[in-house]
């Protein structure tokens, strides 16, 4: 089924380089910084830093691929465009899939973080108040999207920055705490690396507002990597600070990595401001989901993988505003009624599996070897750092994969029994 191309099916490219890199960086510097180091120091013990590296190495490469298809296919819906144009409608839908199933689980365990940093004893009402109000922001157009992040990024850049300042001018900072000698062994680095990874996946967002971008073929190269690049610069000044002070021991057992490593510095004070800067922060990376998840279900239900009224685009705000309300009200219900924040390991499978396809994808764009290394890398990175992760995550991503296989061979099923019975 070919989408309309009707203008009033068409989003408005509004997005400039800058706006593009705030919605990356709204994404990746989220409230996964303050909460993900914990597992990852659990994992790799004090080669921490050495996880992040090889998730920051296969990230690079995610984003390189994802750069070179957005500039080739500047639609909305990201990877589940590229795995349709590259390798076949079924390796699209299943990245879409599990983007879209496994984020949409995000954004309510999102929600249910801001709750939890806002006000404790009323988790689930706080986080139906954020839905609402963040699906009140995207449906007003992406513009709106794109200057609540700039406001949100501003103010957990400026957190960050007071953490790393005050870990390692204080007394307690010690550079000994850096050494990687005492690891947690290859396995340990590698599912430190899967669990950092789903800090850096935000860039994925540009892409999937391919088609808000101006200039795409120029604006999506330039705004990855620029993304990235600045996010792995903040991820690393804020594991050096937070490990200098407490060591990967204490680091693994914190229950609140960023509040107790201020603690730990000698500046109490400023952990009521950590705590609102993850609140802000999870608010950033919920609005960001929803940008991503909706442009994604737009893109599905125009080859109707999902309802086709879902497709519609708002004629005034230009925004998927049908897709921005479903999604919307499926998340509310999710954070009002259901605690996922502790079952959504799943997500960084999908996550890597949506990456994968993404780099295979970008494998069949060039036959010379050396434009292979890049996707190649990728591929396999992702792949490793998939079953890298908690078993627990595998099997639980393993499965929404194989729902969505089902649901899709059941829809071929009855697509070809219906032309047959036309016949």
């Amino acid at each position: 089924m070919t989408r309309s191309s009707s203008p009033s099916s068409e989003l408005r490219r509004t997005l400039g380089v800058s706006d593009a890199v705030v919605i990356g960086l709204g994404s990746m510097v989220g409230a996964g910084i303050f909460a993900a180091l914990a597992p990852a120091a659990r994992a790799a013990g004090s080669a921490l830093l050495l996880g992040l590296a090889v998730a920051a190495v296969v990230a690079y490469c995610n984003a390189t691929s994802s750069a070179r298809l957005a500039a080739l296919y500047p639609a909305s819906g990201g990877t589940y465009v590229y795995g349709r144009k590259r390798l076949g409608e079924f390796w699209g839908y299943l990245a879409g899939w599990s983007f879209v199933v496994g984020k949409t689980a995000s954004c309510a365990a999102m929600a249910l973080t801001v709750g939890a940093y806002v006000w404790p004893g009323q988790a689930h009402a706080v986080a139906v108040a954020a839905v609402v109000a963040l699906t009140a922001v995207n449906y007003g157009g992406v513009q709106k999207s794109a200057w609540l992040t700039r406001v949100i990024v501003a103010v957990v850049l400026a957190v960050l920055a007071c953490v790393v300042v005050v870990c390692l001018g204080s007394g307690q900072s010690q550079a000994g705490r850096l050494d990687v000698g005492a690891s947690g062994g290859v396995d340990g680095v590698l599912q430190a690396a899967g669990l950092l990874f789903f800090a850096f996946a935000g860039y994925a967002r540009i892409a999937t507002l391919g088609e808000e971008v101006r200039d795409p073929a120029r604006t999506i190269p330039r705004a990855i990597p620029l993304a990235l690049g600045i996010a792995l610069a903040v991820y690393v000044c804020v594991s050096v600070a937070v490990l200098s002070v407490l060591g990967s021991q204490a680091l693994g057992q914190a229950g609140a990595p960023l509040a107790d490593a201020v603690r730990a510095a000698g500046v109490p004070g400023l952990a009521p401001v950590v705590r609102v800067g993850a609140a802000v922060a999870a608010l950033g990376s919920l609005l960001a989901l929803f940008l991503g998840v909706s442009r994604t279900t737009l893109a599905m239900a125009r080859d109707r993988h999902l309802p086709g009224a879902l497709a519609a685009v708002h004629p005034r705000f230009q925004v998927p505003h049908r897709a921005e309300l479903a999604v919307g009200a499926v998340v509310a219900v999710l954070a009002a009624t259901v605690d996922v924040r502790g079952a959504i390991g799943f997500s960084s499978f999908g996550v890597l599996v949506y990456y994968a396809v993404a780099n295979a994808s970008a494998w069949t764009l060039d036959a010379a070897a050396i434009s292979r290394v890049v996707p190649a890398v990728g591929l396999v990175g992702c792949v490793v750092l998939a079953f890298s992760l908690p078993g627990i995550s595998v099997a639980v991503g393993a499965g929404v994969l194989a729902v969505g296989v089902v649901v899709y061979g059941g829809r071929r099923w009855a697509a070809r029994r219906s032309r047959d019975l036309g016949r």
